[in-house]
């Protein structure tokens, strides 16, 4: 049983692309095959990256289904091409950000959301409902890349230290860039509250029996 991948941030480093995977593995012993979408060097950001990397994710995962991967994850927390490509496909196909959503409602019940984007991604905001609590973009941050920057924690924190502030009991964490940046740990120790990681939250659901 094979878990595939679908990363949205084009690079040519094996490592990065596989990083997902590896935590993945590690921490909840799947099996994992990762393979990035060719050119986004950005990734998903706005509409027009969100656009372009439609076709491009049904492409990859009939591949990934060809190649043997019995589930897919699409790693990103907006969601993209999700209908799309579970129509392309035979195999389920998990929504990073609304898996991450449905782990936030087990949670608590004021869901905070962080992310890229000037708005909360509409898949995830349909899934809390009621129960959504607010969106923080961090200061300074316009795409999954401005993370890793030198002030990329710092402005993460600042965003959810409001949420929490404003009465949210439960982040999601709505850019799998914040699964590469590992922060999630550190909000849950400064903060007080379960900050939800899209990618091991999507990984949850691959556990699921097969």
């Amino acid at each position: 049983m094979t878990t595939g991948i679908i990363r949205v941030l084009t690079s040519d480093d094996p490592g990065q692309v596989d990083g997902h995977g590896r935590l993945l593995a590690e921490r909840l012993g799947l099996r994992t095959v990762s393979r990035c979408i060719p050119g986004q060097p950005r990734g998903i950001h706005d509409d027009a990256s969100e656009r372009s990397a439609g076709p491009k994710i049904v492409e990859l995962a009939r591949a990934l289904e060809r190649d043997g991967a019995d589930t897919l994850i699409i790693s990103c927390a907006a969601d993209p091409a999700l209908a799309a490509t579970r129509a392309a496909v035979a195999v389920p196909v998990i929504g990073a950000g609304t898996a991450a959503a449905g782990v936030a409602l087990g949670l608590g019940t004021r869901i905070g959301v962080i992310g890229i984007r000037d708005e909360v991604p509409p898949a995830v905001a349909a899934l809390l409902g009621p129960h959504y609590a607010g969106h923080r973009r961090p200061e300074g941050v316009h795409s999954t890349v401005d993370l890793a920057a030198p002030h990329g924690p710092a402005a993460v924190l600042a965003a959810a230290g409001e949420l929490v502030a404003a009465g949210a009991d439960a982040l999601v964490l709505a850019c799998t860039g914040l699964t590469t940046l590992g922060i999630a740990p550190r909000l849950e120790r400064e903060l007080g509250v379960p900050a939800v990681d899209a990618v091991l939250a999507a990984g949850l659901l691959a556990l699921r029996p097969r």
